[in-house]
């Protein structure tokens, strides 16, 4: 007998990779014509924040980039069962609630009344 799978995985999942790029690709130009613009304009501030955007996107690129040219990765067949279910371990049970001490350490210790 063969395990099935859940049925809750994609079967046809596809990474968005390459759409990411090409977000990469108009982020990029933006960021670099905020930078530029706003440098020419006399913003600093503003030019200083569009580069840093325009580094965080230029990174993110070369990461979309080289996760492309790896290619696919392996993906388990119909064959393959899914993961089996998280079982927690065995735990002492739960004490009712108003037995005992509430403190870990003990009763308090008993109150001296005064005569």
């Amino acid at each position: 007998m063969v395990p099935m799978r859940t049925g809750s995985e994609p079967t046809t999942a596809r990474s968005p990779l390459r759409i990411r790029f090409w977000l990469c690709v108009w982020g990029v130009a933006w960021a670099a014509f905020g930078t530029i613009a706003f440098a020419i304009a006399g913003r600093p501030g503003w030019a200083a924040a569009c580069g840093v955007l325009w580094l965080v996107i230029t990174i993110d690129m070369i990461m979309v980039v080289r996760h492309i040219r790896q290619g696919p990765h392996y993906q388990p067949g119909r064959e393959v069962p899914p993961y089996p279910p998280y079982e927690e371990p065995d735990r002492p049970p739960a004490r009712p609630h108003g037995t005992g001490p509430r403190d870990p350490h003990g009763p308090p210790p008993p109150r001296h009344e005064e005569p």
